[in-house]
């Protein structure tokens, strides 16, 4: 007969596991659409939101929100703070501010590179927050860590499903369904 302190550290285990399966898989979808778009829509002006701008999006709050709390985020190396809008997304402008809007254009190249960072950090970042918090860590979410770590993962998968929409309304491209898997596994698909 297993303790009620046993069953939930199975089951706290086993949600560890389905969401850093979860994470990869959202993230190698992701990947797929940054490795097949072409330069000239990369820079697009022809949306909202550059390629590139979404991409930096997605990433930056992957990387945001896999933190335990907001004091515990350390950006990317190549991180561009000195803007409005340090998540690249354009939005409203402070008219009371000298900063430009959104950072320079980053390269296909260095949001790969963030991407890398963001995967590799996933499995020790999902097992070093508490899930069964029953707050997520940033004052502007009013919800336990466990939805908030899901919420993560739809952010993903909603970047690499309007970059992937992108690519096909554009070039006919495709991107492959990753239904799950370990971080070793979708890269070699």
């Amino acid at each position: 007969m297993t303790s009620n302190r046993q069953e939930a550290g199975n089951t706290t285990d086993l949600l560890r596991t389905v969401l850093k399966s979860q994470y990869h898989a959202s993230l190698a979808m992701l990947r797929q659409a940054l490795e097949k778009c072409p330069d000239d829509l990369w820079y697009s002006k022809d949306q909202v939101n550059a390629f590139w701008q979404t991409a930096y999006h997605t990433l930056f709050f992957t990387h945001l929100y896999l933190q335990p709390n907001f004091a515990a985020f350390k950006p990317w190396k190549h991180h561009q703070a000195n803007v409005q809008h340090e998540d690249a997304h354009t939005g409203p402008a402070d008219p009371n501010s000298t900063l430009p809007l959104i950072p320079e254009p980053y390269t296909r190249e260095q949001v790969l590179d963030y991407w890398s960072f963001c995967d590799g950090m996933v499995d020790d970042a999902v097992d070093a927050v508490d899930l069964l918090s029953p707050e997520s860590g940033f004052y502007w979410y009013k919800l336990g860590k466990l939805e908030h770590q899901i919420i993560n993962i739809r952010h993903i998968q909603l970047g690499a499903a309007q970059l992937a929409a992108r690519l096909r309304s554009t070039l006919n491209v495709g991107v492959e369904w990753v239904s799950a898997g370990s971080r070793a596994r979708t890269l070699q698909n």
